[in-house]
Parts: C-alpha cells; sequence; structure tokens
C-alpha cells in the first residue's frame, strides 16, 4: 500500500467522523427547533401543546430505531392563561411577557385598581395597614419589590386573604420579567401579577383584563422508549423534560429552547447512538411531562415505574444544556456519589469542561423524584453561561440557545456508561 493511499485512507477516516460529529449535532439542533416552534405553544396545556410534542418524540425515537417506546399517562390539575392578557399603566400599554406576567396560582382579574408603592427603605407595617385604609386605596394593587415580600411574609400574606381590603399584588421583578407552573395545581384568592420596575415606576392606576383557566384532571403522558442490552438484570436511565411554560394570552407563548427542548434533544440523539452501538445494558430513555407543573412527570413514574428502581445503575437528568458555560454544573443523590469521582476523571482526562460545579442537592428537576428514592443518579445543566438570563422567559428562543453544551455533555454521559461498573 503506497504512503499517498494510506494518507487518502486517513483523510477520508478523518472526514467520515467529522460527518458523523456534525451530523449528530444538526439532527440534535433540529429538535430543538422543532420543540422550541410556535406549532407547540411553549410545550404547555391550555393549547395541548405539551402532548403534541410528546408524540412528537414518540415518533423522533422510533425513527432513532429504538426497540419500543411506550407511553405512561397520567393526569395533573393546572392554572393556564391563554384567554385575554392585556394591562395598562397610567394609561400606557404594557407587552405580556416583557413588561409583565402572572403569578401561576392567580386567577383572572378584570378592571381599573389604584396603586400602592410600599416604601421598603422606611418601611413601616402599621402606616401601610392604615394607608391601605383610606379611601382611595381600597380595592387597590399593592405593588413592591419581590424579595421584600418574601422576607417580611409574616406582613404581606394576610393581605392575600379575600377579607383583606387590597385587590391584589404587583411584584416587581427586574427585566426580562419571569414566569413560572411550579405552584398552580390551585388557584388563590387574589391576583398576582410580575411587573418590571420600569413598567411600574410612580404609576398610579392599573387597567387590566387578565383570564384564567383551570384545567382539572387534564391528561399528560411521559414518553419510554428502550434499547435493548445483552443483559436485562441491570440498566441505564437518561431523562429530560418535554413539557415548559405554554401561554401567556393569546398571542404569547413561551419557546423553551433551553428549558427544555436542549436536554429533550439531548436524549433522543443517546437514543439514536445506542440504538446503533448495542450496549451492556439496557438503556430506557424517559421525556417526561408536567416537570414544570412540580415535577408531576417523574414523580408519576417513580411511583409507578416500568422497571423496578433498584435495577438502575445510573440516571442522567439532561436539563438546560443549550448554552455555553465552561464549567458544568451538576447534582448527584447519596447513591450517586459512587460515581462522581468517575465524572470528574473523565473529565479531567478529556478536558469536556473546565471543572464540573456539583451543588446541593435541590428539588430542581426531575433528577429528584429519584434521588429521594435513593437512585444513583447525576443531573447535569450548563447554569449561568450566556443563555442562562433567558430562564423562563419568553427570550429562551431557538435564536437564543446556545450548542456549546451538547457534544461535552453527550461524551461525558457517554464515557462513564462504558467505564463505570
Amino acid at each position: 500500500m503506497t504512503k499517498r493511499v494510506i494518507i487518502g485512507i486517513l483523510f477520508a477516516f478523518f472526514f467520515a467522523t467529522i460527518q458523523l460529529n456534525a451530523q449528530d449535532l444538526v439532527h440534535y439542533k433540529q429538535i430543538v427547533k422543532e420543540l422550541s416552534s410556535s406549532k407547540y405553544q411553549g410545550r404547555g396545556y391550555a393549547k395541548d401543546g405539551a402532548n403534541k410534542a410528546g408524540k412528537y418524540l414518540e415518533k423522533e425515537f422510533v425513527k432513532a430505531g429504538v426497540d419500543e417506546v411506550v407511553c405512561q399517562p397520567f393526569t395533573l390539575d393546572i392554572n393556564t392563561f391563554s384567554g385575554k392578557m392585556k394591562m395598562w399603566a397610567d394609561g400606557k400599554k404594557l407587552k405580556p411577557g416583557h413588561d409583565f406576567s402572572m403569578r401561576e396560582y392567580s386567577p383572572g382579574i378584570y378592571g381599573t385598581f389604584p396603586v400602592y408603592h410600599v416604601d421598603t427603605l422606611n418601611f413601616d407595617a402599621e402606616k401601610m395597614m392604615a394607608d391601605l385604609a383610606k379611601p382611595e386605596y381600597v380595592n387597590c394593587l399593592v405593588a413592591c419589590e419581590f424579595w421584600f415580600t418574601y422576607r417580611h411574609g409574616d406582613v404581606f400574606k394576610p393581605l392575600q386573604k379575600k377579607e383583606a381590603p387590597n385587590a391584589g399584588f404587583l411584584y416587581i421583578w427586574p427585566s426580562p420579567i419571569k414566569f413560572f407552573k411550579a405552584y398552580g395545581h390551585r388557584v388563590v384568592d387574589k391576583p398576582i401579577i410580575w411587573v418590571t420596575p420600569e413598567a411600574i415606576d410612580g404609576v398610579k392606576n392599573i387597567r387590566v383584563k387578565v383570564d384564567n383557566k383551570f384545567l382539572k384532571d387534564y391528561e399528560c403522558f411521559n414518553v419510554i422508549a428502550k434499547v435493548e442490552g445483552r443483559r436485562h438484570d441491570s440498566c441505564y436511565v437518561f431523562t429530560a423534560h418535554y413539557d415548559h411554560l405554554g401561554n401567556l394570552g393569546r398571542r404569547v407563548y413561551y419557546a423553551g429552547a433551553n428549558d427544555n427542548a436542549s436536554g429533550t434533544a439531548a436524549i433522543v440523539t443517546l437514543a439514536a447512538y445506542y440504538a446503533k452501538n448495542k450496549p451492556e445494558y439496557d438503556m430506557y430513555f424517559i421525556a417526561f411531562s408536567g416537570e414544570d407543573a412540580n415535577l408531576r412527570g417523574s414523580e408519576y413514574f417513580a411511583k409507578n415505574p416500568i422497571v423496578p428502581l433498584e435495577q438502575i445503575k445510573y440516571l442522567f437528568n439532561i436539563d438546560m444544556i443549550g448554552d455555553n458555560n465552561p464549567v458544568q454544573y451538576c447534582e448527584t443523590s447519596d447513591e450517586g456519589l459512587c460515581g462522581f469521582a468517575l465524572f470528574e476523571q473523565i473529565n479531567n482526562e478529556k478536558h469536556y469542561f473546565k471543572a464540573l460545579n456539583r451543588g446541593k442537592l435541590a428539588a430542581n428537576s426531575d433528577h429528584y423524584s429519584f434521588a429521594t428514592r435513593h437512585v444513583p443518579c447525576i443531573f447535569l445543566e450548563n447554569q449561568e453561561g450566556d443563555a442562562y438570563k433567558y430562564y423562563h422567559t419568553i427570550y429562551d428562543t431557538y435564536e437564543n440557545a446556545i450548542f456549546d453544551s451538547y457534544e461535552p455533555v453527550f461524551r461525558l454521559v457517554r464515557d462513564f456508561v462504558e467505564q463505570y461498573h
């Protein structure tokens, strides 16, 4: 064999490797783009976006070549906002998702209301209560910086009750304004509106038209794909949540490209990899719904597992990796600590990230449902990169997504599975 032929073969192998890696990234981006498109309306519940996304993922797992795909149904109660969403501050129209949003457990609200601005620098609870009893502030909206109300909960919580004189609250939060779903399983007595300081500064009156709709026993499902290994006595599990925040009014939706189309796309491409490279153990790839509604999908699975939890060698929960922080954040269960040294060893050898920053275990994603049940697991989330500021805002779009973390996360997980015993 001539030197020229050998060089040609090496170049062909080199470019084939690049092509393979590039194709994986192309597939990954396609899934993120699809899931964050207007077709799924933020993968929420009011317009059935979450379930439409689940059906799409079911097809994607089949296309990936897995051995089996099943959907695990469950129900949840959730408050939604897909109707009217209008607000004016002293006559100036505010933009939903940009200037204001709703606390997830708020009722709807209609009318014009005076605004009472809490003096946080010279705060006097007795004076505030006396002011709220004055005729000009009856049925007002109390405007206050959110964390101040949190620190003085003993003063502000009574104002949330029906008998208190105010109509509701304006929680001041810096731009970009956020939206949540975690505690939307109920509706409270009074509305709470998140609003930017710029939108509310010096405002005397608020006019508002907001509809809410409470969905009782809304039907969701987890999408579970399986790649059979050579052994069936143990398994690895890869999880990501595919639901997101849905709508804020009729026109605004939360695309959720980073949170969590990024993680969902990763487990689909991992499924495709293991479908082509038969693993030693069975592999399960679970796309959870209901995560943004307080981990409802993973809790249901953990209580109704299709494989005994004690057979899980290790579980990887991939959430919000559409970013570019060179330091990878992670959390482990107590049982998962047994594998963390291997993660660090692999990362130190391969330099996938500058470091792995292990934080304290928290109920912030679906791994928690398994960690509390003694399953060895790790949570991978690329925090504090350039895309992180868009977390739970309308700006978490495909255009703002960053794809730097996908390949190093993929390879770190793959290498761990190859070496873990």
